[in-house]
């Protein structure tokens, strides 16, 4: 914690520093509170688009949220300025929950066209109604003030603005830093895995939205007092468009990249305008195509941004330990007695149009037991299993756990009842460690909100949570990874991540969708006795694999399907000598 904050410390006073710097012409202090304005809107951006994946070009009409906010009620009702802030806030948040219940729902390049759509029709919306000034806008706007000490100049309104940068930064950091902040960044490779483990995600995206929307209103509000006049024009398509590209060039995924991208933006344009013209006579625009130019060579230099860029420049050394929790998370406390059914699959049945994937399957997993589905290539296997968690509606037939049907129940009410799964293609975080990924798969375990995670006060609950990641992470035999980026894994490891994260929700069954595949011969093993160890323990395991010899040594029963009918069930010896199966393996003439 002190060694995250010291920086933060550091930086703080250093700005707090710069306007007593004798002969500091006041041109700096002015292009520094227009940094630190637009660091606000980039770091919602950060969030929304960088870590969340959701492209939004209309954040500027948020900003117009927060300053025509205050600009009516100071100006017009005479309300104090301090007064209007939380006001600018609770407006800019409930025009995002407004705007986001609609924008949220879209996914591709629906979404970035959808903010482009609602970000042009509040700019003209705001230039055409009258009690906002129409395009002449709002004047007279007071200043902020303390006391008689009224902050009229850029050098005294410059602390309120950097204030503001850094508290937020230090709250977006704490938010990404927790449980709903893993749920967040989890949203960037598609919700299917995050469901999987409990995450709502059309609730996690309004979230975000709302949050980048209310730094958007914060901004808004602060330029309102500085300029102390609001007009459309500063929030354009234009100014949406780029403040996500200041959030792009600092690093899309860092916090602190959007203030060092609003920096660099910023500090550009202004050199490139006051000198460009003088060099050229002044003829055309030409700092525009400069401009351009050399923020496509800076993301070809650094296409992550600067700020990874930066930080790769500096000494750093990884502290981080295995996290450790004074409380464990408690178990399942309901455990079924051996031979119990567990999982019932009743004709379950998926068409996809004219294509049947899984035609009128049915099998059952008992208490304790490891069942193997196997098949050719396109047997329905994978399919089955999103019928099982709730990935896929079934076209018909029947899925229950425990005895409840979740036929039509989405993945986060499935895995409530304890099912726990892998992908055949691994769905983790590459940018997020593997103790981050696997503490994902605890989502449910946890209950702390994005307030308590901004405040720090989520830190209990955070610690039982990575400790029971740590514990599942050593118990798959991956502890030395526990603090390496989940990208820079092989694949055969990813997998195992996979399996660590799906422990991390106490399942009753385990659903593992080919979970040797890339693994090495003494890595299938350790991962056989490890499956044995969890069914010793009480857990079940349904398992697809190709491998016929690792399902051969470990399955307890093994169900067969071929072009989504199952031909067969029966114990490995039963299995090795079906005609059925030898045949759907090796061909007729075979």
């Amino acid at each position: 914690m002190q060694s995250r904050l010291l920086p933060i410390f550091v930086f703080a006073i250093a700005m707090a520093a710069i306007p007593f710097v004798p002969g500091i012409p006041p041109f700096w202090i002015v292009l520094l509170d227009n940094i630190g304005l637009a660091s606000l809107v980039a770091m919602g951006l950060v969030l929304l688009t960088g870590v969340g994946g959701l492209t939004s070009f209309g954040q500027a009409a948020f900003c117009g949220f927060g300053a025509y906010t205050t600009a009516v009620l100071t100006t017009t009702y005479g309300v104090s300025p301090w007064l209007t802030l939380p006001l600018s806030l609770l407006v800019a948040g409930f025009a995002a929950v407004l705007l986001g219940i609609i924008t949220m729902r879209l996914s591709g390049h629906y979404l970035p066209l959808g903010t482009i759509a609602w970000g042009i029709s509040l700019f003209y919306l705001f230039s055409k109604l009258e009690f906002l000034g129409r395009n002449d806008g709002i004047s007279g706007i007071p200043p902020l003030s303390i006391g008689t000490w009224k902050m009229l100049d850029p050098g005294t309104i410059y602390f309120p603005i950097w204030i503001a940068v850094i508290v937020c930064a230090i709250l977006s950091m704490n938010l990404l830093d927790s449980r709903t902040g893993r749920a967040i960044r989890a949203l960037r490779r598609g919700h299917v895995a995050a469901e999987a483990f409990g995450v709502q995600t059309a609730r996690a995206k309004l979230l975000v939205f709302i949050y980048a929307a209310v730094l958007a209103g914060l901004s808004g509000w602060l330029y309102a007092h500085f300029q102390r006049a609001a007009n459309p024009t500063p929030f354009g398509p234009h100014l949406g468009i780029e403040y996500l590209f200041i959030a792009v060039v600092g690093g899309a995924g860092y916090v602190w990249g959007g203030v060092l991208g609003a920096a660099v933006v910023i500090i550009l344009k202004e050199v490139l305008q006051s000198y460009l013209p003088m060099l050229f006579g002044g003829s055309g625009q030409l700092e525009a195509i400069v401009f351009g130019i050399l923020l496509v060579a800076l993301l070809q230099l650094a296409p992550t941004g600067m700020w990874p860029w930066v930080t790769s420049l500096l000494p750093t050394k990884d502290s981080r330990k295995r996290p450790a929790a004074t409380e464990a998370l408690p178990g399942r406390a309901e455990s079924l007695p051996a031979d119990s059914i567990l999982l019932q699959v009743e004709k379950a049945r998926k068409q996809f149009g004219g294509v049947v994937a899984v035609n009128d399957v049915s099998f059952e997993v008992k208490s304790r037991e490891i069942v193997a589905l196997i098949g050719p290539n396109g047997a329905g296997k994978s399919t089955t299993f999103n019928l099982i968690t709730g990935v896929l509606p079934a076209t018909a037939g029947k899925v229950t756990v425990r005895g409840e049907s979740v036929s039509g129940a989405p993945p986060q009410e499935v895995v409530k009842l304890g099912v726990a799964r892998t992908f055949q293609h691994v769905k983790l975080v590459p940018d997020m460690t593997v103790l981050e990924n696997v503490a994902l798969g605890a989502h449910l375990r946890g209950s702390s909100g994005a307030i308590s995670s901004m405040l720090r006060l989520d830190r209990a609950d955070e610690a039982k949570l990575l400790a029971e990641a740590a514990k599942q992470i050593e118990r798959v035999g991956l502890g030395d990874q526990m603090n390496q980026l989940a990208g820079s894994l092989s694949l055969g490891q990813q997998r195992i991540v996979e399996i660590a994260r799906a422990l991390c929700v106490d399942p009753m069954l385990l659903l593992l969708d080919e979970p040797a595949a890339g693994l090495r011969h003494m890595e299938k093993q350790k991962l056989a006795a490890l499956l044995r160890q969890l069914r010793e323990g009480g857990m079940s395991v349904l398992l697809v694999e190709h491998d016929m010899g690792f399902v051969m040594n470990l399955a307890d029963r093994i169900v067969v399907l071929d072009f989504g009918t199952k031909i067969a069930e029966g114990t490995p010896a039963q299995i090795k000598t079906n005609p059925d199966v030898i045949k759907a393996y090796l061909g007729a003439v075979a």
